[in-house]
């Protein structure tokens, strides 16, 4: 499903109008609301070509988040293609541990997509106060938080569809301690023909070692990532992370699978499943349904005592 390169002139600025119909047949159908339907209070984040910010729905009084796309002042292609491909995405997603796409717009020459707003923050912000007040999670915590994580990346997967940015900052918490996969620009829509792609993206700390040597990669590149989530939920740091490091060093470490060893009180489980994601060889990774499977009976047994 890939979706069509946006154009370069401009689509209409009128205010309900503005939809992507002058595009190209492929590219995805968006809704009518506009800009005007929603109250902006405030903005909570921004990218090279975006910006994110917290808003409320006039008629539903519900808050999102409302990501402003500047769509055509992308020259690249690739770029263009990338948001479009995000919207595509969101709107074949539906989980509980994935955050909602609720609709998408045309104005003012930029797209606008309306997200479900996880009103508690990110998983990197939890794992930073954890940090500050030098408070492990306990087994039981860990298992609860990465056994949804794995729940939202084993429905990507299954959708075929890899996250290929996964982080804790794009990990968002809402009430009652659900948390939900986002910010899915990154993400690629898998044909039943597509078995690997070659472009390089990623967060540093977090990619695997097919991408850091810009190897053809698949679906356990996720899972690599999805090891270090692991690790840095036990230990509050990143296996990769080394005061003065550079991205060289860094490259050299994640591909030689060079991390510090988890501290000795670790349940075995734990250091077992991120030993069996963390491997160098992509091929020797378990999948997200033998992560899932361990993830959740591990998850029943730490409740048992």
């Amino acid at each position: 499903m890939e979706c069509s390169t946006a154009p370069t002139q401009p689509a209409s600025s009128d205010r309900s109008s503005d939809t992507f119909d002058s595009l190209e047949v492929g590219s995805p159908r968006v809704g009518t609301s506009c800009l005007e339907d929603y109250v902006v209070e405030g903005k909570i984040g921004s990218g090279k070509f975006s910006t994110v910010y917290i808003a409320r729905h006039l008629k539903t009084g519900r808050n999102v988040a409302l990501k402003k796309i500047q769509l055509f002042d992308m020259m690249d292609a690739t770029a263009r293609r990338n948001c479009l491909n995000e919207v595509n995405t969101l709107k074949c997603l539906d989980h509980e541990n994935i955050i909602k796409y609720l609709e998408a717009f045309m104005q003012d020459n930029e797209l606008v997509i309306v997200l479900e707003w996880a009103d508690q923050g990110d998983l990197s912000k939890l794992l930073q106060d954890r940090r500050k007040e030098d408070r492990k999670f306990s087994e039981g915590e860990i298992w609860a938080i990465f056994t949804q994580i794995c729940s939202g990346l084993r429905h990507m997967h299954k959708g075929r569809i890899m996250h290929r940015d996964l982080k804790p900052s794009n990990v968002f918490m809402s009430s009652g301690g659900v948390l939900k996969l986002g910010d899915l620009g990154l993400s690629r829509y898998f044909s039943s023909k597509t078995l690997q792609v070659n472009s390089v993206v990623g967060t540093p700390y977090y990619m695997s070692p097919e991408c850091i040597r810009e190897q053809p990669y698949d679906w356990s590149s996720d899972v690599w990532s999805l090891g270090c989530l692991l690790y840095e939920l036990i230990t509050l740091r990143s296996p990769f992370y080394r005061e003065g490091s550079n991205f060289y060093l860094l490259g050299k470490q994640i591909t030689s699978c060079d991390y510090d060893p988890l501290p000795s009180d670790t349940p075995p489980e734990m250091v077992k499943l991120v030993c069996d994601m963390l491997r160098s060889n992509p091929k020797e990774r378990l999948n997200i349904d033998e992560i899932c499977g361990q993830a959740f009976r591990y998850k029943e047994k730490a409740s048992e005592k």
